[in-house]
């Protein structure tokens, strides 16, 4: 398969113009019109209330017992933090929460990814990230499709994030920060993917990160936004969308469960960096289960 987004091939990093589109399908009545643009135009889009409050309360409260079970620690799909034993991240969340698994199956959130998408979709990640007050590090800026395409082997960009607060993220709380209208731009970074990186990489990515020069030049075009909200709400984003957020020093804590929605049409292929896939708690390959309300 040709490698239309080349990156982490020892080359000088760049900046190419996207080869695929934003909105993938016709408008089916999901979104308004003016959403549609947001989204194309920023790379991501607000959605106030995903869920009530009282369903937040129950997710985070579902979500917070499994971080403290026993049996997880030593689980694959559990990441600690970079310089702690604490937990960081769970994968695999809508597989180990039957909360979250209704949730990624339920409208009108479905039906607003199978929109934007044009086709029916698949979970190809999910995980929970949990960002304890005084002790939450930071997630470095990124945009995931590098990382998808380069050790996943995901051929376009063919997939959408949602990220659902599950404590109120602030301006103060280390909340998701986003670059707008960097998804345009392809982000080709340094260095060559070392095997198994990724039981580095996420608790602290070496590589697929971007340079300051790459950074700064899509700062100084689109600006820094943190869309910020209340426990409930949600952040749709693009799979292509540099993103990051800094680290949590305030008493307050921030907890987000991210799931991550790909298209039928667009199932991975091997690695683009010519590694082996990365495990399936990750990296779905499991293209049948068709995400259906």
């Amino acid at each position: 398969m040709q490698d239309l987004y080349p990156s982490r091939v020892g080359a000088e990093p760049a900046l190419a113009p996207r080869r695929d589109p934003v909105l993938h399908g016709p408008s089916r009545g999901s979104l308004g019109e003016e959403q549609r643009r947001k989204l194309e135009h920023d790379g991501y889009l607000c959605l106030p209330e995903l869920l009530a409050p009282a369903e937040s309360d129950v997710l985070l409260a579902e979500l917070d017992a499994l971080r403290r079970a026993p049996e997880m620690r030593g689980r694959p799909e559990v990441v600690l933090e970079p310089d702690s034993e604490a937990i960081r991240s769970v994968f695999d969340v809508h597989r180990l929460s039957r909360t979250v698994e209704r949730m990624v199956q339920s409208d009108p959130l479905l039906s607003i990814v199978q929109e934007l998408l044009g086709s029916d979709v698949y979970i190809h990640q999910s995980r929970v990230n949990f960002k304890p007050g005084f002790e939450g590090k930071e997630f470095y800026w990124h945009s995931d499709f590098e990382t998808w395409h380069v050790e996943d082997g995901m051929p376009r960009m063919r997939a959408l994030s949602v990220s659902l607060n599950l404590t109120a993220n602030t301006p103060v709380n280390g909340p998701l920060m986003v670059i707008p209208g960097s998804h345009q731009h392809y982000v080709s970074c340094p260095g060559r993917t070392p095997s198994d990186h990724y039981q580095q990489s996420l608790r602290r990515q070496e590589y697929g990160v971007p340079t300051r020069e790459q950074l700064a030049l899509l700062v100084e075009r689109g600006g820094i936004a943190a869309p910020t909200g209340p426990a409930g709400s949600a952040v749709l984003f693009d799979c292509n969308l540099m993103h990051g957020s800094a680290g949590n020093i305030t008493p307050w804590p921030r907890s987000n469960v991210f799931v991550v929605f790909n298209s039928v049409d667009n199932t991975l292929a091997e690695p683009f960096a010519g590694i082996a896939p990365r495990p399936s708690y990750i990296a779905s390959r499991d293209f049948r289960r068709v995400v259906r309300a």
